[in-house]
């Protein structure tokens, strides 16, 4: 098998979500088929993409078949196990590979990452009991935000610690009253309050041949915990956009990604940028790109997992992506007959709280700003 994968190969996604969906239409744009492996029946992806197979993560039939079926597999989300991804890498090429999604899985890893390639992070204690909490808290102090060290998303999986007293019912809570099954991997991690002027990201693009390209920094603004607004550009210097770019273009060449990574980041009063989380997938954050660049994040994704020349990111509107949660969806009207407004709506059935139901983004010019 060659590294290079020409259009009429079959790309495979892990994954049915939103991302898999617009990443299947990214592909076919270019040519390629897709085959989505998700466990879930009807998922977003399952209508655009050219097959689909639902089945669980751990059969290891359905894996092996559908790693048969596809010329290169990636993921639309973090959380798939990395033994699946793993399995899968023996019989197809995954990029990026399952040791990226291991990192980001963990949130301990993941910081002890950034500090190896020299990003500054909030100051955080890995936490493995109740005493080793106690003890975090003395080092990072109060307030502080007490998150499971895997499969935390959205706010899922995290509690703000505002005095010390409140460490052991956090602890209870976090833990649903059982002692974590390890004492040698983290349960959790703690982390210090962060006060900061505003979050950006970054999406870093690496291909095969090592080549980067950064999407510019974007400003997100967050409600309970998920992702309300993100605006680009971020209304930041650009001594502080090339320190956030310089940051995410060291993660992509430390991991040796192929593929896509988002990297998220607190940006402080003085200027600093202190590293949050990163995503080696196609992230919320990076919507606008689809409407407000040259490229957008999916389609170069695509290129570079194929082995394609990655596509210059230039950005040539001004844009604000707005996700539509909840019930949001039923007020898209009002959208629809906005000219500014380029709508994307996911084909999720139900429209529970929170869930992430479409989204839009309004351009305007570049010279508006």
């Amino acid at each position: 098998m060659t590294e290079r994968i020409d259009p009429g190969g079959m790309i495979g996604i892990l994954g049915g979500g939103q991302l898999g969906r617009l990443l299947a239409l990214a592909a076919a744009k270019l040519g390629y088929g897709t085959h989505v492996y998700c466990p879930e029946a009807d998922c977003p992806a399952s209508f655009v993409a050219t097959r689909t197979t639902c089945a669980s993560y751990d059969d290891n039939q359905a894996l092996d078949s559908f790693a048969a079926s596809v010329n290169v597999a990636t993921f639309e989300f973090e959380n798939v196990p990395t033994e699946t991804v793993e399995r899968i890498s023996k019989l197809a090429p995954v990029r990026p590979s399952w040791k990226a999604l291991e990192i980001a899985q963990d949130r301990a890893k993941e910081k002890a990452f950034f500090t190896d390639i020299g990003a500054a992070t909030a100051p955080w204690r890995p936490v493995h009991s109740l005493d080793d909490l106690m003890d975090a808290l003395k080092a990072v102090d109060t307030p502080a935000i007490l998150k499971t060290a895997r499969l935390g998303y959205d706010g899922k999986g995290q509690i703000l610690i505002e005095k010390l007293e409140d460490a052991e019912s956090a602890w209870v809570q976090l833990t649903s009253g059982q002692p974590p099954s390890s004492t040698t991997t983290p349960f959790a991690v703690l982390e210090g309050f962060v006060k900061f002027t505003s979050e950006i990201s970054v999406i870093a693009a690496r291909g095969l041949d090592g080549q980067t390209q950064c999407f510019e920094p974007v400003e997100n603004v967050h409600k309970n915990h998920v992702l309300h607004t993100t605006t680009a550009p971020a209304n930041i210097s650009s001594a502080t956009a090339k320190t956030a770019i310089g940051i995410a273009e060291r993660a992509a060449e430390a991991l040796n990604l192929v593929g896509i990574v988002a990297v998220e980041m607190f940006v402080t009063s003085y200027g600093g940028v202190l590293v949050n989380e990163m995503a080696p997938r196609p992230h919320n954050s990076g919507h606008w790109t689809l409407d407000a660049c040259q490229t957008d994040q999916f389609t170069q994704l695509i290129r570079a997992i194929c082995g394609l020349p990655l596509a210059e990111p230039l950005r040539h509107s001004n844009a604000v992506m707005t996700n539509l949660l909840g019930e949001d969806i039923n007020d898209i009207d009002g959208f629809y007959t906005d000219p500014a407004c380029h709508v994307y709506v996911y084909g999720k059935s139900e429209a529970r709280p929170g869930r992430k139901m479409g989204h839009v983004t309004r351009l305007s010019a570049l010279s508006s700003i």
